[in-house]
This record gives structure tokens, C-alpha cells and sequence, in this order.
């Protein structure tokens, strides 16, 4: 299956890594290059240098970032980068691992259906 996992923190590095490890094609991304080059020497995957570019053609999309405006940038686009959604296909998943608003949810499924 093919994967992207968006944010390297604490706790995606070492999930982005055993999804890697269960056999899946990962691509990462993370705002740190520096971060995702090491997660992609470690575990021999892949990084990407924008959200949507380690998004395209993924099957599922994990984001685990650090509040509701960094989700909203991943997904929407911001900062001088496509979002998630620029490259996501028709039936692709976005799964948030982020300590977020229930305000966001709504927020996203609504622009994810437009």
C-alpha cells in the first residue's frame, strides 16, 4: 500500500517507521528537511520536499503535526505549497493523528468534499 506520512515529530517519525517496517511504501514529509533526509537514510523510504508531492498517488495520508493551523496548511496548502488535497486522489484518506478541534474536523471534511 502506498503511504505518505505528513510530520516527524515525537510520535510520527517512529509511526511514519513501522508502517515503513509492516511492508508499506512510505513517503514523508516534514517543514524540517534535515529530518525527513534521516527518516529516509534510516528506513531506506522515501521524503518529499512539499505535503502534496509526498501525498501523490497515496493510497492514505497520515498527518500528525502540531495544531489546528499546521493541519490546515498540510491539507489546504500555505507557506508557499500545495496541500495535501492539491495531489490526493478521489478515494484517497486522509487519517489526522493531531490533537485537534472538533471544529477542525468539520472544517476539513468539508473542504476534502468540495
Amino acid at each position: 500500500m502506498k503511504l505518505a506520512f505528513i510530520g516527524l515529530g515525537v510520535m510520527g517519525y517512529p509511526m511514519a517507521g513501522y508502517l515503513h517496517k509492516a511492508g508499506h511504501d512510505v513517503c514523508v514529509y516534514n517543514r524540517t528537511t534535515t529530518k525527513a533526509q534521516r527518516w529516509a537514510d534510516e528506513y531506506q523510504g522515501r521524503y518529499a520536499k512539499t505535503p502534496a508531492l509526498a501525498s501523490e498517488g497515496a493510497e492514505i495520508v497520515f498527518v500528525c503535526v502540531g495544531n489546528d493551523d499546521d493541519v490546515r496548511v498540510m491539507v489546504a496548502g500555505g507557506d508557499n505549497q500545495p496541500g495535501i488535497l492539491s495531489t490526493l486522489q478521489d478515494d484517497g484518506i486522509i487519517v489526522d493523528h493531531t490533537t485537534t478541534s472538533d471544529t477542525l474536523a468539520c472544517e476539513m471534511a468539508q473542504l476534502a468534499q468540495s
